[in-house]
C-alpha cells in the first residue's frame, strides 16, 4: 500500500509543480492546493499505514496494534493552514483580476515604462 501511496503523492506533486510554474494565477493557485494535498498525504504515508485499533487504551490490546495519532494530528493542522492560505490567494486574485483586468502573471508584472 506504501508504494501505491508514493506513486500518488509522486504524481501529486509533479501536478503541483507544473501548474505552480504556468502564467495563470488561478492555476497557480490550485497548484498550491495540489501540493498541499501531497504534502497531506506524505505525512499520512510517513507515520505508517498499520495499525488497526483507535489509539486509546484498552485491555486485550497490544503496543503494536495502536494507530499512531501523530500524524493525523500533523494532517489536521496542515489542512486548516492550508485552507487559510488558499482562502488567502484567492481572494488576492480576485483583488488583482478586479484591479489589473487579467489573471496573466506576464501581463500583471508590467514593464520599466509604468514605474
Amino acid at each position: 500500500m506504501e508504494i501505491i501511496m508514493s506513486v500518488v503523492i509522486g504524481f501529486l506533486f509533479m501536478a503541483a509543480v507544473y501548474l505552480i510554474l504556468s502564467k495563470s494565477l488561478i492555476r497557480i493557485i490550485i497548484g498550491t492546493g495540489l501540493l498541499s494535498h501531497g504534502a497531506h498525504l506524505l505525512l499520512l504515508t510517513m507515520g505508517g499505514l498499520g495499525g488497526e485499533s483507535p489509539p486509546v487504551v484498552a485491555e486485550g490490546v497490544s503496543v503494536s496494534d495502536y494507530a499512531d495519532p501523530l500524524p493525523q494530528a500533523l494532517i489536521l493542522t496542515a489542512i486548516v493552514i492550508s485552507f487559510a492560505v488558499t482562502s488567502f490567494f484567492l481572494v488576492v486574485a480576485y483583488r488583482a483580476y478586479q484591479e489589473l483586468g487579467t489573471d496573466n502573471m506576464e501581463l500583471m508584472k508590467g514593464t520599466e515604462d509604468h514605474e
